[in-house]
């Protein structure tokens, strides 16, 4: 395990830990650090090469929906293979414990009564692991969170922070073994948007990303208040620089790194985060401009196939509610086919109007 260390916490990335033992007894939701924070680089222990490497996910986690983005995006789904937990957590009988992330194709989603076909057996580590935390365990850690970014070579973990994961893949691209020639293939942190793109980062990962967490899983009304009035300030935010600058993306024409951390909490909020975060204040369907840029993005090779939101719903709503899971939104249409229609934004507003 190399866990990297720093003077300083990059806000854009993870969440300040001063004081996390007593504000989490304040009934505050403090996110963890992730430990592993090695290197993709070539001349060092993880040469980045094509087949060597392997992602570990669950596709209702956003973390996770940030790589398999990536994976796609870059063209990366022949080079980088790629392993998927059932959305629900192992229960207390399991014999590896509770709130495991498993292994379990043979699991059924109580929301359609079917196993998911997505969800596969542990096939990088050659041990047949059943739950993710026998991976961590093999090195030494009792850490268990997803994504992994797992190295088959040397049967090694090489990173489980999806930020910089998603900043390797674009940056080894090539040498990783993409499907994409140079021409076709996106570059998310290209060097003269960097700047503009770690503000909006730090932003986005604050006040969305983690924001929605905050609301959702504080116990205190005051920080979930808090959480929830910075979650949808900043939307509006974010509403009014699309409207102002007529971009098609967060910083240009051209979709980033900063669009790229967005989308999987906005993919979510109308269909889950609504209810389960208790972020009901509006859906992105009352951003025009927003629900237009959801629309767009969901439209870009390979965004519509980089999750379920089968597995996110029956992820959050599986053990946390009943095991029982909301069937809605079914107006104007159901989700993720409403993501193909941006003109639902405009009869919104006009049904909000009349």
């Amino acid at each position: 395990m190399c866990a990297q260390t720093s003077n300083s916490t990059n806000k854009s990335i993870e969440e300040i830990q001063i004081n996390s033992k007593e504000r989490k007894q304040n009934g505050e939701f403090v996110r963890g650090v992730s430990g592993f924070r090695n290197i993709l680089a070539k001349n060092s222990i993880f040469e980045p090469e094509p087949k060597r490497y392997h992602l570990l996910v669950a596709l209702n986690c956003p973390w996770c929906h940030r790589v398999t983005l990536a994976r796609n995006i870059l063209g990366l789904q022949n080079s980088i293979t790629m392993d998927i937990v059932f959305p629900n957590r192992t229960s207390a009988d399991h014999p590896n414990g509770s709130n495991q992330w498993e292994f379990a194709p043979e699991r059924k989603a109580s929301l359609t009564n079917t196993q998911l076909s997505e969800c596969t057996l542990d096939t990088a580590t050659g041990q047949n692991f059943r739950v993710v935390r026998q991976i961590y365990q093999a090195e030494g850690s009792q850490e268990g969170s997803l994504p992994i970014l797992y190295d088959k070579k040397t049967n090694r973990i090489v990173s489980n922070e999806s930020a910089e994961i998603v900043r390797m893949l674009n940056k080894n691209a090539l040498s990783l073994g993409s499907n994409l020639d140079d021409k076709e293939r996106l570059d998310l942190y290209p060097k003269t948007k960097q700047s503009e793109i770690d503000l909006l980062n730090e932003q986005i990962y604050v006040n969305i990303n983690n924001g929605a967490y905050k609301a959702g899983f504080s116990s205190n009304q005051s920080i979930y208040k808090q959480a929830y009035e910075n979650y949808f300030d900043t939307l509006n935010l974010l509403e009014k620089r699309l409207a102002s600058n007529n971009h098609s993306f967060l910083t240009g024409n051209r979709f980033t790194e900063a669009d790229l951390r967005l989308f999987p909490t906005l993919y979510r909020h109308d269909p889950v985060y609504y209810l389960r975060m208790k972020l009901n204040g509006a859906k992105i369907l009352d951003y025009p401009h927003l629900w237009n840029w959801l629309c767009r993005v969901y439209a870009l090779p390979g965004v519509a196939t980089s999750n379920s939101l089968v597995h996110c719903r029956q992820g959050y709503f599986g053990r946390s509610w009943n095991n029982v899971v909301p069937l809605g939104p079914i107006k104007p249409m159901t989700y993720p086919e409403a993501y193909k229609h941006p003109e639902l934004a405009d009869l919104n507003k006009n049904q909000t109007n009349s």
